[in-house]
């Protein structure tokens, strides 16, 4: 009996996900686990394997198009099935199973056969065509380093550097046009318009809803990070080829404080307060058009390696936009480290459902009293956002306590 696949809830937040590439055709045997598609979700683009076995028969959508969270994706079944009862009635043509002397032709079909001849069976990543749609280039022109001869990102950036540069289209400002801005002013000159991508929409949206909807407050404290460094340098110099980063270190202490304080590690229901058992640290991850968050579950019960090697999966596949939906999604606790970029402090907006997240800044060089005389100390700030629907100032300072006590003493992390 024919199935209908609808458009998957692929992260907690999503609403609707664009098709970025079909990699079945019309016709096509399918079997359970198979790669059916290519889905860009509020958070990153990931792949989508079918849930059923049979042939492809209908395909709801063509690549670049865009549906909302459970409309009609696609049809498997048998070859040759009715499937229009699926479809709500509407008007369309059975598919039939490939035959090696003639292309399937039904209106489905003929979509597809133009989306394959122009991109399908060029593989690449979805930040790779992101690029290179931006950039107007063609992926048939790009030669692919990855597995497979998959194009990713390097690949497009490769051949940007390589291909001679066209300035961007510059809009001059004439004086009608400054007249009739008068209203919503904006700084005269020249200026490049770039549209938003479906990721920063997502993120623009969802920031704006924490910022307004939870009432957050800041706490910042300063830790001593000399006995972290010296730890973190007897570590590497036994575990090579393993090297344990500061940011492990952070992640490890911040999952062992969140056991002492399980209402920094709540969320905000609307009509009750959720204290999470399991402890799920998202640590967010700088991509090219935004942000992602990839989460290290059970954070508490890993060890440094452990979490260093998941930490570094999960970052690498994230910048290729290579997710899958429960590694970006059920975070309990969030942090953002901008340390590596030497910002010294800074304040970070709450990820919902999260009830706070740690801004973590550079490990700094300076001027310290140590036993009544100056000395040089090495320190780094940390700031909680708190959302004060959750978290009072004395539950979110006693956090910053212990995690404080854990990083000043850090032996704690490996015992």
């Amino acid at each position: 009996m024919a199935q209908l696949i609808r458009m998957p809830r692929l992260s907690d937040s999503m609403e609707e996900g664009e098709l970025l590439a079909w990699h079945k055709k019309v016709g096509d045997a399918v079997s359970v686990g198979d790669l059916l598609a290519e889905i860009q979700t509020d958070k990153a683009g990931m792949d989508f394997e079918s849930p059923e076995e049979g042939f492809l028969l209908h395909i709801g959508i063509p690549a670049g198009g865009k549906l909302l969270v459970g409309a009609p994706l696609a049809v498997i079944g048998k070859a040759g099935e009715a499937f229009e009862n699926l479809l709500g009635g509407s008007a369309v043509t059975k598919a039939t199973a490939p035959i090696a002397s003639a292309p399937v032709t039904t209106a489905a079909a003929v979509v597809e056969t133009v989306e394959t001849h122009s991109t399908a069976r060029i593989f690449s990543s979805p930040l790779a065509r992101e690029i290179a749609k931006q950039q107007n280039i063609s992926l048939s022109a790009v030669k692919g380093s990855g597995d497979n001869g998959r194009i990713v990102r390097r690949d497009v950036e490769e051949m940007l550097q390589k291909a001679p540069q066209t300035p961007a289209p510059v809009v001059e400002k004439t004086p009608e046009v400054v007249a009739k801005t008068v209203a919503a002013p904006v700084a005269e000159g020249r200026f490049t318009d770039k549209p938003l991508s479906t990721m920063r929409k997502i993120i623009a949206q969802r920031l704006t809803d924490s910022k307004q909807t939870a009432p957050h407050f800041y706490l910042t404290a300063e830790i001593d990070m000399e006995k972290a460094m010296a730890t973190r340098t007897q570590i590497n110099a036994l575990a090579a080829p393993t090297k344990i980063s500061f940011n492990d270190m952070i992640v490890k202490a911040v999952a062992a404080a969140l056991k002492k304080h399980p209402v920094i590690n709540s969320s905000w229901m609307g009509d009750k307060i959720r204290e999470h058992q399991d402890v799920h640290v998202g640590v967010a991850v700088a991509i090219a058009d935004g942000l992602i968050v990839p989460v290290v579950r059970d954070a508490d019960k890993k060890s440094l390696s452990q979490i260093n090697s998941e930490v570094r999966e999960l970052a690498g596949r994230a910048k290729e936009m290579r997710l899958k939906s429960d590694e970006i999604s059920g975070s309990t606790f969030t942090i953002s480290n901008l340390g590596m970029f030497e910002v010294e402090e800074f304040t970070a907006i709450i990820n919902p459902p999260n009830a706070c997240i740690l801004a973590v800044g550079a490990i700094l060089q300076k001027a310290i009293v140590k036993n009544g005389a100056l000395a040089v100390g090495n320190r780094m700030r940390v700031t909680l956002s708190c959302d004060h629907r959750v978290v009072d100032g004395a539950s979110g300072a006693q956090f910053l306590q212990t995690l404080k006590s854990i990083l000043e003493e850090p032996i704690r992390l490996i015992i």
